[in-house]
């Protein structure tokens, strides 16, 4: 089993190459979106990866439960998460402990049979947000990605669409 962590700048092209990594694994490929449609903009952001992607994936739809939808969907074929930053919001915006559910996934991920690449933002290149609740985002998704990026076997940075190996 492997569990690799894709990280990169918006629009670096992590999803593309986290697709790529996630179809090079035998079996039929599960996408568990953490993404949800709460405006028409994301709605059509979303009906744009379902599109490039195709049809021989399996979906999944885990706003907030992500070690549920994972146990659940083991067994089978590699599993894709995109991504850990929107499901990081959707915990804060639910208030749910996200450090103790950022804990729970990294104490899954080893346990699982089948692989899992995860597709994650890296918000703390730029410059120090300038409120509090943007702050707290980029320290709580720096954390999360410390964590997640201990457990997993490899790690790689996208950018321009290339992919680095970190781990």
């Amino acid at each position: 089993m492997a569990v690799i962590l894709i990280t990169g700048g918006a629009r670096s092209g992590k999803s593309r190459r986290a697709e790529a990594r996630t179809r090079s694994f035998p079996g039929q490929p599960v996408y568990i979106a953490t993404a949800e449609a709460l405006d028409a903009e994301m709605a059509e952001r979303i009906a744009l990866h379902r599109a490039r992607r195709g049809t021989d994936w399996r979906e999944r739809e885990e706003p907030l439960d992500l070690v549920r939808a994972l146990s659940e969907t083991d067994g089978g074929g590699a599993r894709l998460v995109d991504c850990l930053t929107l499901w990081l919001s959707n915990l804060l915006h639910a208030e749910r402990d996200w450090s103790r559910e950022v804990a729970e996934l990294a104490d899954a991920l080893p346990r699982l049979k089948s692989p899992v690449v995860i597709v994650t933002n890296e918000v703390g290149l730029g410059i120090v947000p300038d409120n509090a609740l943007a702050r707290a985002f980029r320290d709580a998704a720096g954390i999360m990605n410390q964590t997640i990026a201990a457990v997993a076997d490899e790690v790689e940075f996208v950018v321009a669409g290339l992919p680095m190996k970190l781990k």
